[in-house]
């Protein structure tokens, strides 16, 4: 998929970044696959502040994959350490990584990973309900999260009766509703035809310039260059880490 250009420099709002809310400090992780063991991250470190929009990028096999599910709380250093919003990550039990999740991270994936038979009402619900909201304030948070994202006319339907973009704006929505502190999004355009997922690309924009922490983790070049400062990855190790101008 190829999209339209990012922003040029004159049009870019630049938020001031806050506070630290991802610290991570010489992380390892090592796999094993049957005799040999995989060095997926070679001690990497890096610090993302509230308000930012980061880009992550790399190759196949650099460790992108991996460094997206530490980022997202999916898994666990082999070594080093990361703390998320001053929490000690490196640490915790699966049910509190689950919580972290939930509480704290907006995940978008390229598949969407809507519920089929829900309607996309219910499916930016979800969120909520494991938080424990009551039907009427989820309700509430839903309905207000979904017409913001331009979904007002399209709570009744199932994701079969939305096409891809749509979709992804449900899938948006849902990582919203829950007001998290960052949101992560996984190749967001990857299933989408150029246009589309430069609309969707332009919503990221949105919610940057509205105070959201972004972190996009994708291969190209293009997506990349719509946030303000990109990370590469190559062979476990950070090879830059660049601002945008």
């Amino acid at each position: 998929m190829t999209s339209s250009p990012a922003l040029t420099a004159a049009q870019r709002v630049y938020r001031e970044p806050g506070p630290i809310v991802i610290e991570i400090e010489n992380v390892t992780k090592l796999y094993k696959m049957g005799e040999e063991i995989v060095h997926a991250l070679r001690g990497v470190s890096l610090h993302v502040r509230r308000n930012e929009y980061l880009a992550v990028m790399g190759p196949s096999g650099s460790g992108k994959s991996t460094m997206m599910n530490m980022l997202g709380c999916l898994d666990t250093p082999t070594t080093g350490k990361y703390h998320f919003t001053g929490k000690d990550v490196s640490s915790m039990t699966d049910d509190e990584l689950a919580d972290i999740r939930n509480r704290e991270i907006g995940f978008v994936f390229q598949t969407f990973n809507l519920l089929p038979r829900s309607t996309t009402l219910a499916n930016v619900e979800l969120p909520l309900i494991y938080a424990g909201f009551s039907l009427s304030d989820r309700r509430e948070k839903a309905v207000q999260v979904l017409s913001s994202v331009g979904l007002g006319d399209r709570m009744g339907h199932k994701p079969n009766e939305l096409s891809g973009g749509q979709r992804q704006r449900v899938a948006i929505a849902r990582a919203l509703v829950n007001n998290p502190s960052i949101i992560l999004a996984d190749e967001p355009t990857g299933n989408l035809d150029s246009r589309t997922g430069e609309e969707i690309m332009q919503l990221l924009e949105e919610l940057y310039t509205q105070g959201n922490t972004i972190i996009v983790v994708t291969h190209e070049e293009d997506i990349a260059r719509h946030a303000r400062r990109i990370v590469r990855l190559r062979d476990g190790l950070i090879e830059s880490d660049s601002r945008q101008h």
